[in-house]
């Protein structure tokens, strides 16, 4: 009888423990749902180099442009990422690659690394978004990433995907003077949105080193295209340190009269999936839903092969594939795509 009853207590409480695990999950949003029976497509695989962040968009002729950042295998992305251009008829290809468009400018803020790109149509023009490094400045004091406090956000505008691009001299979004200041590090991983009411928005992440070393999401706004851009006076915009996790890659859009954000959850609930937001405002962000879940759920990769940068290839004003960079096994890293069902 006390068999019975300590395998009863035994059951109930490995129930009660289940039951614990799934509450603390987060609930699936919208578009997790709508990617759930989604067959993985790999894109711009490649032998000899990395594919990383692929930004996808149309354009007029219903051609897909896909923006995307590259390097050797025998070099870091911090010193040697370039943004290559291809081209399909269809968002799972197969692609043609169109070579490098963006590569560093010596003597410039992005001399070396120019990398995570974000692709936008905007005012009849292709805005293209980027972050860049300059390793001459890079600070010694910590053995990590040396070179990530170079990092800043540069635009590039064109009148056609093929280019030419116009770059600019300075960063569209610059550190904070303020060195302590919680983007006074580096400021990376931008997402651009034009604001219905007429205004110019960039999101970017921050890395918050010489504090608390959390990363963080902050937004600055301008009036027109090309700048000036003014940090927001509430930012960061998103953080949420009771979690104890940190949160990466943002990608925000406004859609179905709200704002949307899809990030990387970097220890909320796990290292490996994405995450959501949504926000009646785009400032004020609510409870996390879960974005997508880990790569191996939609691609036959390893259980803990990482799967991030996620963008959305636009397609009449609704959303119809989720672009990403996942990799694929130990030695390769490539773009992957996923439909997006919208009933």
């Amino acid at each position: 009888m006390k068999k019975k009853a300590l395998l009863i207590i035994m059951f109930f409480g490995v129930l009660s423990i289940g039951f614990s695990q799934k509450k603390d999950m987060p609930k699936d949003s919208w578009i997790t749902k709508s990617i759930a029976s989604s067959k993985g497509k790999f894109i711009l695989e490649s032998n000899d180099s990395i594919v990383w962040g692929c930004a996808p968009i149309y354009d007029e002729y219903g051609k897909v442009h896909v923006y995307y950042s590259t390097w050797a295998k025998n070099e870091h992305w911090l010193t040697h990422s370039k943004i290559g251009h291809a081209e399909a008829n269809h968002p799972e290809g197969p692609y043609k690659k169109m070579g490098i468009i963006l590569e560093g400018r010596k003597g410039k803020w992005d001399a070396n690394t120019i990398h995570n790109p974000n692709i936008t149509k905007v005012d009849d023009k292709y805005v293209l978004l980027y972050i860049g490094t300059d390793t001459l400045k890079q600070e010694n004091w910590q053995l990590k990433a040396k070179a990530a406090n170079t990092q800043r956000i540069g635009m590039a505008i064109s009148n056609s995907p093929y280019g030419p691009w116009k770059r600019f001299d300075e960063p569209i979004i610059d550190v904070s003077k303020d060195s302590l200041a919680w983007d006074g590090y580096c400021v990376v991983n931008p997402s651009f949105m034009k604001h219905p009411n007429g205004e110019y928005w960039i999101y970017y992440r921050a890395w918050d080193r010489r504090n608390d070393e959390r990363r963080k999401t902050g937004v600055a706004i301008s009036k027109t295209l090309e700048g000036p851009y003014e940090k927001y006076s509430g930012n960061p915009i998103i953080d949420f340190p009771e979690r104890g996790g940190q949160t990466e890659d943002p990608y925000f859009f406004f859609y179905d009269e709200k704002f949307h954000c899809l990030i990387r959850d970097m220890g909320n609930y796990d290292w490996l999936s994405g995450l959501y937001l949504e926000s009646e405002d785009g400032l004020s962000w609510g409870e996390y839903f879960r974005g997508h879940h880990k790569g191996s759920k939609y691609f036959p990769v390893c259980d803990e092969c990482r799967y991030e940068r996620v963008q959305i290839l636009w397609k009449n004003g609704k959303p119809e594939y989720l672009f990403n960079a996942i990799k694929k096994d130990l030695e390769n890293n490539n773009g992957a795509v996923l439909k997006i069902n919208i009933k």
